[in-house]
């Protein structure tokens, strides 16, 4: 706080603890960024030219830097990704909070905010075990950190949506999330296997290499959240989409031909492993291609380089690990402040812009919510200036 000068900065929080996404992201590792160029980096967000000059001030440079101030070690894995070398969330969320304790800043748990008007925000104050009480808090800035509508029940419900003009608010919609598809009882030896060092495209879409898993409604991972968007354009056209996998990217498909024909004395399912297909590829391939074609080499070689998976649609947006739409753009001036109010300020998955795993996520909440804390101090300095 030292660098915003003198502040009595206070947060509350609807949850009982702190930072439950978070918490709940570090079970997987907690991927904090990602350490490609910046001119890669910033391909993967949409829109670009909104986020860019937020995410030049603040990216995996300066997140690398605040985990070094709180004492935290990382390290960049094989792919790029940035991760605390404690591969757990809490020890950096404790880190944080005590330098904020330190610093002054006051959290008040289980606090739900139910209005936000005329520099006041209105609570419903649940720390009580006895009686909810409303509480009325006056601000010089207010800063929205609501999240977006997934995961609900870990705090980001979107009823902040309410409270704003339906202009200034974009659709939500499921982004990174699990797509269905309606497998057989044949697949059930397999349901919860990953289908590892594959490539997956759409028609509209490149491919990208990586892993998926296959799931008891269909497919989830990395690879399928990077084809999510190309898929659910496809789904608002059409009844179904098609994802394209490629099962064996490392060979081509005359030298899979030419080894299935070599083999051609061993059992299929001995050929298909010696190709280097795992169960989890043969019981897709097996799924997908019809049973009268499966000692076909040609066919067979075909299918594994461009198998085709029918998506009939996309798991919840409850369940998405994020979502799409939010605040508009429009709405905000370049401080991520309302125009119409501009002491009010709204940051991470609450704003209109999309990202995949891999820390982009992670990386542009942090960032508009340092981009929107210079806002506040903006706004505080000269409360007519335009931000």
């Amino acid at each position: 706080l030292s660098e915003y000068g003198t502040m009595q900065i206070t947060v509350y929080e609807q949850k009982p603890t702190a930072a439950r996404k978070l918490l709940m992201a570090g079970k997987t590792g907690l991927n904090m960024s990602h350490a490609e160029p910046f001119s890669q980096f910033i391909q993967h967000y949409e829109p670009i030219d909104w986020l860019q000059p937020i995410l030049e001030n603040y990216h995996s440079t300066q997140i690398c830097q605040w985990m070094d101030g709180l004492g935290i070690d990382h390290y960049v894995g094989s792919s790029g990704r940035i991760f605390p070398t404690a591969m757990k969330a809490a020890p950096l969320l404790r880190a944080w909070l005590d330098r904020l304790h330190k610093r002054g800043v006051q959290f008040y748990y289980r606090h739900r905010c139910i209005e936000v008007a005329s520099q006041c925000a209105i609570f419903e104050d649940n720390s009580s075990s006895v009686s909810t009480q409303q509480k009325v808090v006056n601000a010089d800035a207010i800063v929205l950190a609501c999240g977006g509508v997934s995961w609900p029940h870990l705090g980001s419900d979107g009823a902040w949506q309410q409270w704003l003009a339906p202009e200034h608010l974009k659709q939500f919609s499921a982004s990174n999330v699990g797509v269905r598809v309606a497998w057989s009882d044949f697949m059930r030896d397999v349901l919860g296997q990953p289908l590892k060092r594959i490539r997956a495209w759409t028609a509209e879409q490149p491919a990208y290499f990586g892993e998926m898993v296959i799931s008891r409604y269909g497919l989830e991972g990395g690879l399928v959240y990077r084809c999510n968007r190309s898929l659910s354009q496809q789904l608002a056209v059409y009844d179904s989409a098609i994802l394209w996998l490629d099962l064996l990217p490392d060979l081509s498909q005359s030298v899979i031909m030419e080894r299935l024909q070599q083999y051609k004395k061993q059992s299929l399912n001995t050929r298909w492993q010696r190709l280097g297909l795992d169960k989890a590829k043969i019981a897709l391939l097996r799924e997908q291609i019809p049973k009268r074609l499966w000692h076909d080499c040609a066919q067979i070689s075909m299918s594994i380089k461009s198998l085709p998976i029918v998506i009939e649609g996309t798991q919840s947006i409850v369940e998405a690990i994020s979502c799409a739409g939010g605040v508009r753009s429009t709405a905000l001036q370049t401080g991520l402040n309302f125009r119409q109010q501009p002491w009010l300020f709204a940051c991470g998955e609450m704003l209109d812009w999309d990202a995949p795993t891999g820390g982009y996520l992670l990386t542009a909440c942090l960032a508009t919510g340092r981009h929107a804390a210079d806002g506040v101090y903006r706004f505080l300095s000269n409360p007519n200036c335009d931000l």
